[in-house]
Parts: structure tokens; sequence; C-alpha cells
């Protein structure tokens, strides 16, 4: 427990002074945590990270994470069927031996890890050069929610949630974490209304935290298939940059997708 502790408090700062410098101190550190992600990925489903199938997957990562906007080169959409079309042409060229199973896995990794990412960037550099405020607002929602789902569990949780898939989740203690993630919301609400009315936050909170546990579950779910505690060993006590950033990476989109912030 306390390296636990140590490394999240070394961690978190280092995380959160990156996040207030911007610029290529936090875009380096999301490629880079990106592809330790990806790599993580690519070792739970027995690839070799040095294998075409792999590579491609690295490359597709970093076309999506890379900030393009910076260099005033517009992100192409296309890519996603392209990097698609490229992985399908490995199971021709490998005969089959790489079959068309383990290639949707790759792509759908690269997808989930790379776009993940790539919103978190896009939420830091918004069109009202607040970007700071609404990155701090969805991850403050976040780690709130997931405090608010341990405590609440621990001292309410009775009816499990999902039992197959998260043991220890409790129905009293998602909600918890619902409640406490939209009061964080309407803290910043309160801050800046001028930048977030308390209706939009009341909708952000309830998002980050219901999408946020669900990327927890879908992390949880993956790693019982494949029969693993953590995705990696980056972070002692903590494990790895999937373990961490599960619910970072479906938040993020999410919101964006719902229009909840202003577009970069």
């Amino acid at each position: 427990m306390k390296q636990r502790i140590i490394t999240g408090i070394i961690a978190g700062i280092a995380f959160l002074a990156c996040t207030v410098f911007g610029g290529p101190w936090y875009q380096g550190l999301l490629i880079v945590l990106a592809l330790i992600g990806y790599y993580e990925f690519v070792r739970m489903n027995q690839f070799k990270w040095w294998s075409l199938t792999s590579l491609l997957g690295f490359a597709g990562v970093i076309y999506f994470v890379f900030p393009w906007k910076g260099f005033e080169i517009r992100f192409e959409p296309y890519f996603i069927w392209l990097l698609m079309f490229l992985f399908l042409t490995i199971t021709v060229f490998s005969k089959n031996r790489i079959d068309i199973d383990r290639i949707a896995v790759m792509f759908l990794g690269a997808v989930y890890i790379g776009i993940g990412f790539q919103a978190m960037i896009d939420a830091r550099y918004t069109a009202d050069d607040q970007g700071l405020f609404w990155t701090f607002l969805l991850f403050g929602c976040i780690w709130a929610s997931d405090s608010g789902a341990y405590f609440a569990g621990r001292a309410l949780g009775k009816h499990k949630l999902w039992p197959s898939i998260s043991p220890n989740k409790t129905i009293e203690g998602a909600l918890g974490g619902v409640a406490i993630a939209i009061a964080v919301a309407l803290v910043f609400a309160w801050y800046a209304p001028e930048l977030l009315s308390f209706s939009k936050a009341i909708g952000i909170g309830l998002a980050a935290s219901v999408v946020g546990q669900l990327g927890d579950l879908i992390q949880s779910a993956y790693k019982r298939v494949r029969g693993i505690k953590d995705t990696g060993s980056l972070l002692p006590g903590h494990g790895g940059v999937l373990d961490r950033c599960d619910s970072w990476l479906i938040v993020f989109p999410f919101v964006q997708l719902l229009a909840l912030l202003p577009y970069s």
C-alpha cells in the first residue's frame, strides 16, 4: 500500500505538471502513454511488438495522437479506413497465418487507444482557449467518480453491479460515483459560470461518471478473458497504462461526441 501511495503521488504530480505546462510537455507525455498502452495491448494479445502487425498498429496510434493541428496539417478521418485496409492485407500476404480475428483485435486496439488519447489532446486545446479548464473538469469528474464509487461502495455497497466482470463493484458504489462526479462538475460551473452552465455541468458529470465506469468494466472484462490481473507494470502498485487510463480513453471521446466541450 505504501508503494502504491508513493507511486500515485509522484505520477500524479508529474502528470498534472505536464498538463498545466501544455504544449510539447502534455502532447509528448500522451504520445508516450499511448505507445506504452498499445505495447501492453500487443502483449495481452500475445503478439511480438516487432511483428509487422504490431508495427502497423503503432503507426496507427502515432497518427491518431500526433498533434497535427500544431503543424497546420488537417487530420484525415479516412486514415481509419486506410489503416483497416492495410491490416486486412496482412491476412492475404501471410496466407491466413495471421487471420481475420487477430487482425480485427489489433485494429480495434489502435483505434481504441489512439482516438482515446487524441481526444485528450483535443480537449486541452479547445477553440475558446480554455483547454486547461475543460481538461481539469473531465479529469476531475473521472477521479471524483472513481473515489466516490470506492468509498460509497465500501460504506453502503450491498448489491453487486456486475459480479461476473468485476466482483467488487456495487450498485451503491456506482451511484455514489455519479453523485460525486456531478458535484465536482457543479463546483467547476460555480467557479466559471461564463464557461459552464449548471445544466451542462450536470450533463458532463453524469456522462463522465457513467461511461467512465463502463470504460473500467470494459477493461476488466478484457483482462478477465485474457486471464491477467494487470495490463502492465509501469506503475508499481497501480498496473499499466491501460489499467490507469481505461476511463479516460472512453470519457474524453464520448463527451466530445456529445458536443459538451467547445470544438478545438
